[in-house]
């Protein structure tokens, strides 16, 4: 059996077994974190290990299928500033740097790319990423959250989460630090975990109000340090070793599920509806149109 049969760290392959792993459709999985303060209690590499951890996980389950990256360790966390330790990248320095990547893959031949991350803020540029991927390679490029992976079975969040809502799971909070308990326990201050409150959250605007899960229609995202002084949003002292272990399964889990359905997905087919061809080429870096 080939070596990229049964290896899913990518960066463990050698350039003849990353072709074998080309001619095996595996899809490839790229952790995108931070490095940003979560808090007293836990280091800055949450972002890291949670998405790497999640992501290492699924490999060791379905070696066959996929390959993990290394992380992609900075982010956009310019709104954290305030707090020492906490590491920015430019947005567009970041947006860049992980289309790089994407396309690096599609040009050898990974058709498949799930983009796996672990910064809310990461959000809205990957998924930029993401859709640029899908539209300047060949390749087919999606966005996950870690987090978002448990809300696939609707009865797992209900009976896990024991935090209010909005803004007992948000950063620092019940869901990261129990998932931290578990892949790292060891590195947590546990002596120092305390809850902390979103202070725009108290104001019961039905507009103005976030969760990991949720935000409201017309949330103000602004400096961290303006609404927590501690850096904790949600309800840490809620979040134990064994509730994390129950959310690693469960993201390991749909996460090689979503591996599964992704690889062996049918590509969308783009169709031309132009009654006369265009008469120059698209005014951005966007791949032809192939018939």
């Amino acid at each position: 059996m080939s070596r990229a049969a049964t290896e899913y760290r990518y960066e463990k392959l050698t350039w003849p077994e990353i072709n074998d792993a080309v001619d095996l459709g595996k899809v490839c999985i790229v952790p995108c974190g931070a490095v940003e303060q979560h808090g007293h209690h836990l280091p800055l590499d949450v972002d890291l290990v949670c998405p790497v951890g999640i992501a290492n996980g699924a490999g060791r389950e379905i070696p066959d299928k996929m390959l993990v990256l290394p992380v992609v360790a900075y982010g956009y966390t310019g709104h954290v500033m305030d707090f020492p330790g906490t590491i920015n990248q430019d947005f567009e320095h970041f947006m860049h740097h992980v289309l790089d990547i994407t396309r690096s893959l599609a040009y050898h031949g990974f058709k498949k790319i799930i983009l796996l991350n672990g910064h809310g803020s990461n959000m809205p540029n990957l998924d930029l990423v993401a859709r640029r991927t899908n539209l300047e390679t060949d390749a087919e490029c999606c966005l996950a959250a870690w987090w978002n992976l448990l809300t696939v079975d609707k009865e797992f969040l209900p009976r896990w989460r024991q935090s209010k809502f909005p803004g007992g799971c948000s950063h620092a909070c019940e869901l990261e630090t129990s998932l931290y308990l578990h892949l790292d326990g060891g590195n947590v201050r546990k002596d120092l975990i305390k809850s902390g409150v979103i202070s725009f959250n108290e104001e019961n605007s039905p507009f103005n109000w976030v969760d990991l899960f949720a935000a409201g229609p017309a949330t103000v995202v602004s400096w961290t340090s303006s609404y927590s002084p501690t850096g904790v949003l949600g309800d840490a002292e809620l979040a134990s070793a064994e509730k994390g272990e129950q959310v690693y399964h469960e993201a390991v889990k749909q996460l090689g599920r979503l591996v599964t359905w992704f690889k062996d997905r049918p590509k969308d087919v783009r169709r031309d509806m132009h009654r006369k061809p265009p008469t120059f080429p698209m005014p951005w870096n966007q791949r032809p149109f192939q018939k």
